[in-house]
C-alpha cells in the first residue's frame, strides 16, 4: 500500500448541513440502532434507544451526567456488550449487526471504518511513541509497510491538525492537552473511516483552545464527508457540528430532531431546562 492508496474519500456532496437524511444518494443508513439496552444490575444505563445514522451526517448525544449517553456510546462502538437491540453497520459486506461479528472482525471495523476519539487523548494514544509514529501505527494496521509513505502521510496529517512538522519526532507528553487532542484526531483520520465515535472531545480543554478544536473538527467533518456520533455535555458543541440532536435522560431519549429546531424550540420539558441553564448562565 503507498500513500496514494490511502488517499481521503471525496467529500460529502449536500451532506447533512440541513440535519435529517443527507442529500447525496445513500440508499440505506450507515448505522441502524434499534432497541438497544443495557443494564447494570437493577439500573438502566440505555433503554429502548433507537436511530438511524445516514453517510455524511452529524449525530449529537447530549444530557447531564448519568443520563447514559457515555453508555450508550460505549455499547455502539463495541466497548460495551449490550444487554438486548441491535447495531447494524453498513460494511462492505453488506449491513451487519455488529453485536454478531467475531473478534476478528470487530478489531478490522476499529482499524478500518471506524475510530474513537476519546475525552482524554492520553487514552487514544501511545505515549511513549513519536507524533509520526502514532499516526503511522495505524496506517501499519491496515496494511501500510514503505516508510516514505508512511512518513509522508503522517507528516501531512499533522499539518492538517495544524501540529508543527518540526515535531514529528516529538513523544505526545511533550504536547499540550490541546495538541495532544488534535494528535489523536489525526491519528483515528489517517485511514479515512465512515464512522467516528467523539467522546467529550473538546471537554478539559481551555475555552479558547475548545474553539480552535472545534473549528477543527467541523473542517475535517464537513470535508471528508464523515458520519459522526458525539456525546457531550455542552450545547455550543453540538450547535456547531451537529445535523440532528438527541437527548437523553435516566438512560432513556427525551426528544430528538435537527439540531436547531430542538434547541430553538425544545419540546420536552428536560430540554427545555437544558437550554434555559446554558442561556441564564
Amino acid at each position: 500500500m503507498t500513500y496514494q492508496d490511502m488517499a481521503l474519500p471525496p467529500p460529502c456532496q449536500g451532506g447533512g448541513e440541513e440535519g435529517g437524511r443527507p442529500a447525496g444518494g445513500a440508499d440505506q443508513p450507515l448505522l441502524s440502532v434499534r432497541g438497544l439496552t443495557k443494564r447494570y444490575g437493577a439500573r438502566i444505563g440505555c433503554a429502548d434507544v433507537t436511530f438511524d445514522l445516514w453517510p455524511g451526517e452529524v449525530l449529537g448525544i447530549v444530557g447531564e451526567s448519568g443520563s447514559g449517553k457515555s453508555t450508550l456510546l460505549s455499547c455502539l462502538a463495541g466497548h460495551m456488550a449490550p444487554d438486548t437491540g441491535e447495531v447494524i453497520f453498513d460494511t462492505a459486506d453488506g449491513p451487519r449487526d455488529t453485536r454478531t461479528l467475531s473478534e476478528a472482525e470487530r478489531r478490522r471495523l476499529m482499524r478500518t471504518d471506524w475510530a474513537f476519539v476519546h475525552q482524554n487523548p492520553r487514552d487514544g494514544l501511545r505515549m511513549g511513541v513519536t507524533a509520526g509514529g502514532n499516526v503511522g501505527e495505524r496506517l501499519m494496521a491496515v496494511g501500510a509497510r514503505h516508510y516514505g509513505d508512511i512518513r509522508a502521510a503522517a507528516a501531512d496529517w499533522l499539518s492538517r491538525v495544524e501540529i508543527p512538522a518540526d515535531r514529528i519526532d516529538d513523544r505526545p507528553r511533550a504536547f499540550s492537552g490541546g495538541m495532544q487532542q488534535r494528535l489523536q484526531i489525526a491519528r483515528n483520520l489517517v485511514t479515512g473511516p465512515r464512522l467516528v465515535f467523539m467522546d467529550e472531545p473538546t471537554g478539559g480543554l481551555d475555552v479558547s483552545v475548545q474553539a480552535r478544536l472545534l473549528d477543527l473538527l467541523r473542517g475535517l467533518v464537513r470535508r471528508m464527508g464523515l458520519s459522526v456520533v458525539i456525546v457531550t455535555h455542552d450545547l455550543a458543541v453540538v450547535r456547531l457540528l451537529a445535523d440532528r440532536l438527541m437527548v437523553m435522560k435516566d438512560g432513556r431519549v427525551v426528544e430528538q430532531g435537527l439540531t436547531d429546531q430542538v434547541l430553538d424550540d425544545p419540546q420536552h420539558a428536560y430540554t427545555q431546562l437544558l437550554v434555559s441553564s446554558v442561556l441564564q448562565v
